[in-house]
């Protein structure tokens, strides 16, 4: 479906960008595969087709590493078609009545900084080459996105923003670069959390091992997969012009049907 493209993907080097990674190679596309840490975007590339991948190390916070990344992958690749903005880190549900203000305060500056300064400065790096190729940005949403509780006060701040941005990104950049976003649920990641908070050696598939259950018993699809692989399907679609050239400014939400949820239960067809 994605024959003969590029794409860049930015928190690459793990998780749902690694899984994203090796499902648009599978797709024919090539992949810059952008982490903070080039170790770990190696060892991605190394597990996929050598003449489709490049691994490359950017600091999603810092313009400059973000222009040489994007620079390196039209230097080898001459085209870019698709932007991931998916590097992201988490707050571990810290609440306000938990921090104080100077705790607030210092996280909030560096969960900002990556899940939404990233994805502005991602974007600045990338749209005139997008523009070029008339092709496409999908950032990563979350349901926090949408929702109370699926973090902290200041994750949800963040990808509130996001979803700003994709908007406004969509309506900047029509009707050269399409722009859109995936919400996605909980999955079995090593995202981690702000290092100004002592979270960054976590890992939120540490969490979800906790439970007592497989799955997640909140949401109505509670026995999907949390495998971050099955969460890809949505921007292989959306990253292909002949399936969404008439699609922008939309978010698709691939978070097990969170709308959905009842008071009483989660799921009303357990027993069907």
């Amino acid at each position: 479906m994605l024959k003969n493209t590029t794409t860049l993907i930015t928190g690459a080097g793990s998780g749902l960008g690694a899984a994203l990674a090796e499902r648009f190679i599978a797709e024919g596309s090539r992949v810059a595969i952008v982490d903070i840490d080039l170790d770990r975007a190696r060892e991605i590339a190394a597990s996929l087709d050598s003449e489709l991948v490049l691994p490359l190390a950017a600091d999603v916070r810092d313009t400059h590493s973000l222009h040489t990344a994007v620079d390196a992958t039209i230097s080898s690749f001459g085209t870019l078609d698709t932007v991931i903005p998916n590097a992201g880190i988490w707050d571990y549900n810290r609440s306000v009545t938990r921090l104080n203000g100077e705790e607030l305060s210092d996280m909030f500056d560096e969960v900002m900084a990556v899940n939404t300064k990233g994805y502005l400065l991602t974007v600045e790096a990338t749209w005139r080459h997008l523009v070029a190729s008339h092709g496409s940005i999908i950032m990563t949403l979350s349901n926090s996105s949408f929702y109370a509780a699926g973090g902290g006060p200041i994750y949800t701040a963040s990808k509130f923003a996001d979803r700003g941005l994709m908007l406004q990104f969509a309506h900047e950049l029509a009707p050269k670069v399409r722009v859109n976003a995936v919400a996605v649920g909980g999955m079995k990641t090593n995202l981690s959390g702000p290092s100004s908070a002592g979270l960054d050696s976590r890992k939120i598939a540490d969490s979800f091992a906790r439970r007592a259950v497989e799955g997640n018993p909140y949401i109505p699809l509670h026995d999907i997969s949390m495998d971050p692989a099955s969460f890809t399907g949505p921007y292989v679609m959306l990253a292909s012009s002949s399936e969404a050239g008439n699609i922008t400014g939309t978010i698709i939400n691939a978070d097990g049907g969170i709308s959905a949820r009842g008071f009483a239960t989660a799921a009303g067809g357990d027993d069907l």
